[in-house]
């Protein structure tokens, strides 16, 4: 009987021992705004109690430029303190060779996802990272006040911007100094660049780089449209509007103080909150044109979970990354902080549809968005970016005009490219 005790005491034991090897603790970096880290960290516990693994999350700043600066210091060290990384959209082609090739991982799964949304992580044949959740900017308006002076939704710039301007200095001679009539990402960085893009592809004058290399940024279409914005800061924007990044854009229109914001999908749910001055005051549509008889232009954002090469538990990282993005997360998502999802069945889901009309709305504006050129680029595109938020800020500034800072941007980016990028 003792003998029996003890063999079935030391199969216990061996047990809880293999129990507790299979437990590990994983690290997940995870810049974010708005209520990104809260619904992760509520993702997260269900995971840790469906598995035993225990995660944290590494918080990063908010401006995706010294996120993206971080993560290659942790990657050119080949450091294992990071398991999982939530990479921008751009980020692939740049740090391909770092990260875990997934599609033999998520073979069974990524039929589900949203085609548009793997082929941006896809690099030489290889699944970087799974799409976790995408973006395209809106233009937000103050439906109450556009209906209080009898003004339509502008559908271009130079519409929005008198109408602006009319209703901004309206609101002013009521009494309300503090209204403004536009707000976006203004400040030199990533943010910057996708605004100034969405300006010039809207008004004709192409892309940064184009799809096979080229450049042909320097055109009077693109300088017509940075003159523009140029004529916005210290007019319908603040002048701070320099320093600007998402979350100092949605706290002025949040705040019930701008007439009209360029912002992410994310700032949706937050202004449509019930703590939120503007709750039931506001809506969206699509970024207006720079002219008749040309297409709105909304640039391709999203964040998407890719697994070091480093990490010494890789297949608990893949685990989790699966875990992340299944059904029922991406449906929590959607309604929490109305991120466009990247598994396509959850914007027929009817409960997302109830809780965020915006995203189901959003779907065809997200399978049209503008890509940057990071594809064309390749571990080149931050340098590019660089020497175009700048080129842009300049013009904003005052600092030169439209024209001679696309000049000046031609050159460098010609450098840049050399024979080939």
């Amino acid at each position: 009987m003792n003998s029996l005790r003890t063999l079935l005491m030391a199969l216990a034991g061996s047990s809880m021992l293999a129990l507790s090897a299979q437990a590990v603790e994983l690290n997940i970096v995870h810049g974010a705004i708005g209520k990104d880290n809260e619904v992760l960290r509520k993702e997260l516990d269900r995971f840790e109690e469906k598995t035993g693994h225990t995660v944290n999350i590494v918080s990063m700043p908010e401006s995706t430029t010294d996120q993206f600066g971080q993560y290659k210091l942790w990657l050119a060290a080949q450091s294992s303190d990071i398991d999982v990384y939530r990479i921008d959209v751009i980020g692939a082609p740049q740090i391909a060779e770092h990260f875990v090739d997934l599609t033999e991982h998520t073979k069974d799964i990524i039929g589900d996802f949203v085609p548009a949304a793997v082929e941006s992580q896809t690099v030489d044949g290889k699944l970087v990272a799974l799409p976790m959740f995408l973006g395209a900017p809106a233009l937000y308006y103050r439906k109450d006040l556009l209906e209080k002076y009898g003004e339509p939704v502008p559908t271009t710039w130079q519409d929005m911007t008198e109408t602006a301007k009319r209703i901004m200095e309206a609101e002013r001679a009521e009494g309300n100094e503090a209204m403004w009539g536009f707000v976006f990402q203004g400040a030199p960085y990533e943010g910057l660049t996708c605004n100034a893009q969405e300006w010039i592809a809207s008004f004709g004058g192409g892309r940064i780089v184009e799809t096979d290399g080229s450049i042909g940024i320097n055109n009077e279409k693109a300088a017509e449209a940075l003159d523009l914005a140029a004529s916005w800061v210290g007019t319908i924007a603040p002048e701070g509007v320099l320093n600007y990044q998402e979350e100092d854009s949605r706290g002025v229109f949040q705040s019930g103080n701008a007439v009209f914001m360029r912002n992410w999908n994310y700032a949706y749910a937050l202004a449509a909150g019930e703590d939120s001055p503007v709750k039931g005051k506001f809506a969206v549509t699509t970024l207006p044109v720079g002219a008749e008889g040309e297409r709105s232009a909304a640039t391709l954002g999203g964040w998407h979970l890719g697994v070091a090469k480093y990490s010494k538990h890789q297949e608990e990282a893949i685990e989790l990354v699966r875990f992340l993005n299944n059904y029922e997360n991406q449906k929590e998502r959607a309604i929490e902080t109305s991120r466009p999802p990247t598994l396509t069945a959850v914007y027929d889901d009817p409960d997302v549809a109830e809780k965020q009309e915006f995203i189901p709305l959003w779907k065809p504006v997200v399978d049209n968005a503008l890509p940057r050129p990071s594809a064309a680029t390749k571990r080149k595109y931050n340098e590019v970016s660089s020497e175009f938020w700048t080129a842009v800020h300049d013009t904003l500034s005052g600092d030169g005009t439209a024209e001679e800072n696309l000049r000046k941007l031609e050159a460098k980016l010609k450098r840049l490219r050399g024979s080939a990028w």
